[in-house]
């Protein structure tokens, strides 16, 4: 739609808002909030409304009187577009200038990493330094010509630097572009031309990939190296016309020559994500600021930081759950220490830092679970069964609804929790489902809030999020207040709002939170954005009671076997992740075959010691991978968590192919948020996936002619 259609559109939009507002409004009354965020129903109001407790039903069209469209009970009739304490703030400059002047003399960027290299302490920035580090670098790009507007690229892992320079692009009227450092080299130069980057913040690690095609990418005119020295940085080149200096240098050109804020308006655009799909090239998400500070506002009425809080920033800032984190944290005043940029450093980072936050995916709780409740096993006798007690009496006091005895934190779970470092309050998952049990698992472990959140790029991150106090697992929560979410009917599927007991259908999403559109690509926007603004996620929902979505499919990535059942595999895969035995999983099927089949990249410690206890011998992992005996004691503990999770019979792996190789974005198997690249995945084990089915069927063949 053009400008000039949505701004004819726009008088009658707003007059039809209104009127519904005034309807529904006419129908509730104040609740006895201390917020008075929260509103109940009149007696009158049921045929506008029904609360749910953490949701609240509305119609999506007055006329129909369907109740489809579920809002957040915190905000029933306004979609929170800014923070309600503050309400004038409404792009992310204004945010950070709110930040510097109430918490100035604060902890705000941390780093254990010198200068030299060394690893110590954690030494901090305040919110007033990093301010005036935030003006130099601005400043630096204009004294090198960068025009506003520009779109800056960000290639390295997360450090105190990449949120400097996002500042000033926010300040500057920049727009940043992150580029993952494990998109690979022919993703980043796609990224670059496709955006037109101007400028690219890297460091000396991703300086050598970038020269290597920089005569591709005639739009950027500066690269910034973070964490060099100008003596070894390479010699601007007259050649591309690319000039090439130290952040230092940067940073004292900006000193030097001091620019004036350039402020953006709420709906300029503030960042475009480059989101990387299974096939394709990588499709950019625009995201305007009024986006990113409606969503961080909508959630802030639930989840509340403090500056006493402190949080270990690990996860890629190029994801938008990072990012969003940052907003909201830095609303707040909380200290954020980076980490090394070794994952396998994380849990020293974690003893150092201490944090009160700690946000990750199930993938590392998956991990956590694992080597707790296998250490405990390994354990046995004493040990082991004081950890049953002790979790089966503090899981019966959380469901009853009362405190649990401060004994099993000191006998048992004080020990656990030190491996985040002690202190963590409040823990959050995203990303990809999490199972139910490890949510158990986390709450009764670590003893504060677990939090599981449902979200997107193209929604700005958060759309639904679990209530604090909310003791039902198994779900991701009420919607966020900043947006709408309505489940629509997938036939295909047999998904229908109409179905009973829960309705289900694909979830679509509205509000101030929803992006822009992909950037250059107005075919695929039309594909996920509707004439009425809805924005279709492709992921498959149902409503629980209290008003909680669960997800329970994915509209793509959907097959049908061979006698017409339909297959969602990565739900599958996700129940197969708590095998002990597996770190990755490829859940394979097709028209063609009745069976599933699974590709299985082995935890190599687990194997080994399953093979040791029961005296087989092997000369390296691979040989073991392809030992029969093995490949059966791994299925058969798939069954055993298939069963438990009540896998539909023909959702269960009837065989197994073991691989010693992990799937890595390196070889082509994941993308950089880490799910695994089905067609890829499908060629690349095609001979094991062609073996498994040949010997399926000649077993079956086999019992036919008995």
């Amino acid at each position: 739609m053009s400008r000039q259609q949505e701004e004819e559109r726009s008088p009658a939009a707003m007059d039809a808002a209104r009127r519904r507002l005034r309807v529904v409004s006419g129908h509730f009354r104040p609740h006895a909030d201390a917020t008075g965020a929260a509103l109940d129903a009149n007696p009158t109001a049921g045929e506008y409304a029904h609360a749910q407790g953490y949701g609240v039903v509305l119609p999506e069209k007055l006329q129909t009187g369907k109740w489809n469209v579920y809002r957040s009970s915190r905000s029933p009739l306004r979609l929170v577009n800014r923070f309600p304490g503050t309400p004038d703030i409404g792009t992310l400059h204004e945010n950070f200038v709110y930040a510097v002047e109430t918490f100035t003399d604060c902890r705000y960027l941390g780093t254990r990493v010198s200068t030299d290299g060394t690893v110590g302490d954690y030494k901090w920035m305040t919110y007033g330094e990093a301010s005036t580090n935030r003006t130099a670098i601005g400043s630096g790009l204009i004294y090198h010509g960068i025009p506003e507007g520009a779109r800056i690229g960000l290639y390295f892992i997360n450090r105190p630097e990449w949120i400097i320079v996002d500042h000033a692009c926010a300040a500057y009227s920049y727009v940043s572009v992150p580029l993952y450092d494990t998109l690979g080299p022919d993703a980043v130069q796609f990224i670059v031309n496709h955006a037109t980057v101007e400028a690219i913040f890297c460091v000396p690690q991703t300086l050598s990939t970038l020269l290597s095609f920089v005569t591709q990418m005639p739009c950027v005119h500066l690269i910034v190296v973070v964490g060099g020295d100008d003596a070894n940085t390479p010699p601007s080149t007259e050649t591309t016309g690319v000039k090439i200096i130290t952040y230092s240098r940067l940073q004292s050109e900006g000193k030097m020559s001091s620019q004036t804020y350039r402020p953006p308006r709420p709906e300029d655009v503030a960042t475009i994500c480059y989101t990387s799909g299974t096939t394709g090239t990588p499709k950019g998400a625009v995201l305007s600021h009024e986006n990113l500070i409606a969503n961080v506002a909508g959630s802030s009425l639930g989840i509340k930081f403090y500056p006493s809080d402190v949080y270990i920033s690990y996860l890629p800032l190029a994801h938008i759950y990072e990012r969003a984190n940052q907003i909201a944290l830095l609303h707040y005043g909380v200290a954020i220490g980076f980490y090394q940029g070794d994952n396998l450093k994380l849990m020293d980072d974690l003893a150092a830092l201490r944090p009160t936050v700690f946000a990750s995916v199930p993938r590392l709780y998956n991990r956590i679970y694992s080597a707790i409740t296998n250490a405990v096993k390994e354990s046995g006798g004493l040990k082991e069964r004081l950890f049953r007690t002790a979790y089966n009496a503090k899981r019966q006091a959380i469901i009853n609804g009362r405190n649990p005895s401060p004994m099993w934190d000191k006998l048992v779970f004080n020990k656990i929790k030190a491996r985040l470092g002690g202190r963590v309050r409040l823990m959050t998952s995203g990303a990809s489902p999490l199972s139910a049990d490890v949510m158990e698992f986390l709450r009764i472990c670590f003893g504060g809030d677990v939090l599981e959140g449902y979200g997107m790029t193209e929604t700005s991150c958060v759309i639904t999020t679990m209530d604090f106090g909310d003791k039902l697992i198994g779900h991701v929560g009420s919607p966020n207040p900043s947006c709408e979410v309505k489940l629509v009917d997938v036939p295909e599927m047999n998904y229908t709002s109409e179905d009973q007991p829960y309705p289900r259908g694909e979830i679509c999403v509205r509000g101030p939170s929803i992006f822009c559109g992909y950037y250059k690509d107005e075919v695929q926007t039309r594909d996920v954005i509707d004439d009425d603004g809805w924005l279709h996620t492709g992921d498959i929902g149902l409503w629980l009671p209290g008003g909680r979505l669960k997800i329970i499919d994915r509209k793509k990535n959907i097959f049908k076997l061979a006698q017409g059942e339909y297959i969602a595999p990565e739900k599958i895969e996700n129940v197969y992740a708590k095998c002990k035995f597996i770190a990755q999983c490829f859940v394979y099927g097709d028209s063609f075959n009745s069976f599933l089949v699974a590709i299985v990249a082995v935890e190599p410690d687990v194997l080994k010691a399953w093979a040791a206890s029961q005296g087989i011998q092997n000369e390296d992992l691979r040989q073991l991978c392809a030992d029969p005996r093995a490949k059966a004691a791994v299925l058969a503990d798939m069954d055993s968590i298939g069963k438990e999770a009540q896998l539909r019979g023909f959702e269960f792996a009837k065989a197994v192919s073991l691989v010693p190789e992990p799937f890595t974005v390196e070889n082509g198997l994941l993308t950089p948020t880490f799910k695994v690249k089905r067609p890829q995945a499908k060629a690349y084990f095609a001979k094991e996936l062609a073996d498994m089915y040949a010997q399926l069927r000649e077993a079956e063949s086999a019992r036919q002619k008995l």
